[in-house]
């Protein structure tokens, strides 16, 4: 008998990391679900996906309307079966000083980059104690364990998927639930070019999306008696 095919989401699937980890999953065998705001990119992703002979499936969904994200969790569940593997990577970045942040600001980088996190994993969650099993990815920075100068919003963000990581990996221990924070430095993606991004960084030094999508390929791989509870990956070159 043939070993059911494991079956993943995947936030912010549609550039980036999420897109690299997508492309990494499926040269695993690994099906995929993929989650983002943009159709065209999702469905040139999937076509590369099914290329491969690997499921995979669009799922257009706006992080940032909260209220709907739980049940757009588990409409996926229901129409692409159960998932074994969620990549929380969905994400924005933002620069200003604290003094010069505005609450409304604030509160979408939190929003995005922490509550929607949140909702999606409650989303997931029942299927996967369900099952017994799974393994949650969640994609912080290495501003969660190291505040940076301008990137306050952000640092707090991610410091908080830090913490979500922690305690979500302690309560859902007894339920064979695995749980990962990831924590990349700076990796050359779409994120430096968005318009709540100001920085000037040389960018040919930084990580690649496919060197941290490895890095969350090879921790979804481990066996199950095994877990990588937190994982900093930096560049060589050092904090940028």
């Amino acid at each position: 008998m043939t070993e059911q095919k494991k079956r993943a989401l995947i936030t912010g699937a549609s550039s980036g990391i999420g897109k690299e980890t997508a492309l990494a999953f499926a040269s695993s065998g690994i099906e995929v679900a993929l989650v983002s705001r943009s159709v065209e990119k999702l469905a040139a992703v999937e076509n590369t996906v099914t290329k491969t002979g690997v499921k995979a499936k669009t799922y257009v969904v706006d992080l940032a309307n909260l209220s709907q994200v739980q049940e757009k969790m588990r409409q996926i569940v229901l129409d692409f079966g159960n998932i074994d593997i969620l990549v929380n990577n969905a994400g924005m970045g933002y620069t200003a000083t604290l003094s010069e942040t505005p609450l409304s600001d604030w509160q979408q980088v939190i929003d995005l980059n922490l509550t929607s996190v949140f909702e999606c994993i409650k989303g997931i969650l029942p299927s996967m104690r369900q099952q017994n099993r799974g393994t949650i990815i969640n994609v912080a920075s290495i501003a969660g364990k190291q505040a940076f100068a301008n990137w306050g919003a952000y640092s707090v963000s991610k410091a908080g998927v830090i913490a979500l990581s922690q305690a979500l990996a302690q309560e859902e221990r007894a339920n064979g639930i695995r749980v990962t924070a990831i924590c990349p430095g700076a990796v050359n993606t779409e994120i430096w070019d968005t318009k709540t991004v100001n920085a000037d960084f040389d960018r040919s030094n930084m990580l690649t999306p496919e060197i941290v999508a490895q890095s969350i390929l090879h921790t979804v791989l481990l066996p199950k008696q095994a877990v990588v509870d937190e994982l900093t990956l930096m560049p060589s070159a050092g904090v940028l």
